[in-house]
């Protein structure tokens, strides 16, 4: 007998939308199709002919955790994830410490068990790169964001060292993500603008060129290495990934709600609390990166979820810290977009669950036998409100904008969010360990 039947659900399956029952067995999809005798079941779901999605994977958040708990730790932030739809999220370095060296690396991975959803962890990258292998092995999920110019708590390297640092990454198989920004032209950006308190002036601070140029030296630095370019938000920086692709090179590309769904022009409600890094862009770089959606150009949607408080944010635009909460609310905007007509069903899959599955070799982000069982019951449209964000950081840069939240988030197999409610335990979370790790244990499993 299955521990969980979902009932009268839609799926999509096929390039088409079906009515279908999914069972679930120790916490992975086991069956598709009419499932027979529920009464010994644990929990039966009839999902009434709501629309069920694979849970969203987000591969870029910053859950704070260690050292800046104030703004979010392990349990808040995968408790605003799950309220979000998200089942599954990879977490960046730059906490305090910083994820680096293996000490770091398994403080983190402790303070993390307080998370109830899925968690991977990246390892960081700076001027020494000991370590590399050894964080491979203790089960990193990739390297980066690897910064090229500096951001709020980075750590900044030079082409030299990012070179020598590729060459490492690649010849272990793993990712390395991208945080492109290229420093020497900011420099002399803020240099000219730095004397113009208006919040708009950080946009002409980075400029798209800075991005653009940063994501050309990446890929010119290292011919094999697997590059993921994180919070891409301009076209020019998409037409030379998408040429880079058309090369056949190994290379992949996120972009963040707040670049889809905010402008320059957000700069007057939002104020300082729209400072991130990359800036805010105007309506024509909006336009290009849902293009690049489209077309397949860009392969995740990652909401680069970087929560400050409010009254940290409450200052000068030079002063204040970049960054905007974002995973509560990616899936449901993103689901927004879909009625919207912005974006499709399938492609809305793609990004947010399949691909970014795919990129880190993740058996969750399908709804098919043998996947982790990781699922949402969509719910209804509904205004976004701060108060109901779970974030510590207490409000969001999409207030009064509409999304589609989810009725009842599962992670593998159990109910973890019903109704508007947390009803998941603390540190039901398991930490998911990259291919590196995967590949030592079977080495001294074989030995």
């Amino acid at each position: 007998m299955p521990d969980l039947v979902i009932k009268n659900a839609r799926i999509f399956i096929g390039d088409a939308l079906q009515s279908m029952e999914i069972a679930a067995d120790g916490g992975k999809i086991s069956k598709l199709g009419k499932i027979i005798g529920t009464g010994e079941v644990d929990r039966v779901i009839d999902a009434k002919g709501a629309l069920v999605l694979p849970g969203a994977i987000d591969v870029h958040v910053h859950f704070r955790d260690p050292g800046m708990t104030k703004k979010e730790d392990w349990y808040t932030g995968s408790c605003a994830a799950t309220a979000g739809g998200v089942t599954a999220v990879i977490d960046h370095p730059n906490t305090i410490p910083p994820t680096i060296d293996p000490n770091s690396f398994k403080r983190k991975k402790k303070e993390a068990k307080k998370s109830i959803i899925d968690y991977g962890i990246n390892a960081g990258v700076t001027n020494n790169l000991r370590y590399l292998k050894e964080l491979w092995e203790l089960g990193a999920m990739a390297f980066g964001e690897i910064f090229m110019a500096e951001s709020t708590g980075s750590l900044n390297i030079n082409d030299r060292v990012l070179k020598e640092a590729l060459d490492i990454i690649g010849n272990l198989g793993a990712v390395a993500c991208i945080h492109a920004e290229d420093e020497e032209i900011i420099k002399k950006q803020i240099k000219m603008l730095k004397a113009r308190p208006a919040p708009e002036s950080y946009s002409k601070a980075r400029p798209v060129l800075s991005e653009k140029t940063a994501v050309e030296r990446a890929i010119k630095l290292d011919e094999n290495a697997k590059l993921h370019f994180c919070h891409i938000s301009a076209g020019e920086s998409l037409e030379v990934i998408r040429k880079a692709k058309a090369e056949n090179r190994n290379i992949t590309c996120e972009v963040a709600p707040h670049h889809l769904f905010l402008t320059i022009r957000d700069w007057k409600r939002l104020g300082t609390l729209g400072k991130m890094n990359p800036p805010l862009r105007d309506y024509q770089a909006q336009q290009s990166l849902w293009a690049g959606l489209n077309d397949g150009t860009v392969d995740v949607v990652a909401s680069d979820h970087a929560p400050h408080l409010e009254h940290e944010k409450n200052t000068d635009i030079w002063s204040a810290p970049a960054g905007v909460p974002g995973v509560e609310t990616m899936l449901p905007l993103m689901l927004m977009a879909v009625k919207r007509n912005l974006i499709t069903l399938k492609r809305l899959i793609e990004v947010t669950s399949a691909n970014p599955a795919g990129l880190f070799s993740l058996r969750k982000g399908l709804i098919a036998p043998g996947y982790d069982a990781d699922l949402i019951v969509v719910g209804d449209m509904r205004e976004i409100r701060r108060e109901k964000m779970h974030s510590k950081a207490g409000w969001t840069p999409y207030s009064s904008m509409e999304g589609v939240f989810p009725k009842i988030t599962i992670s593998r197999g159990d109910v973890v969010f019903e109704d508007g409610e947390i009803t998941a335990k603390r540190g039901r979370g398991r930490f998911i360990p990259g291919q590196g790790f995967i590949d030592r244990k079977r080495s001294v499993e074989k030995d």
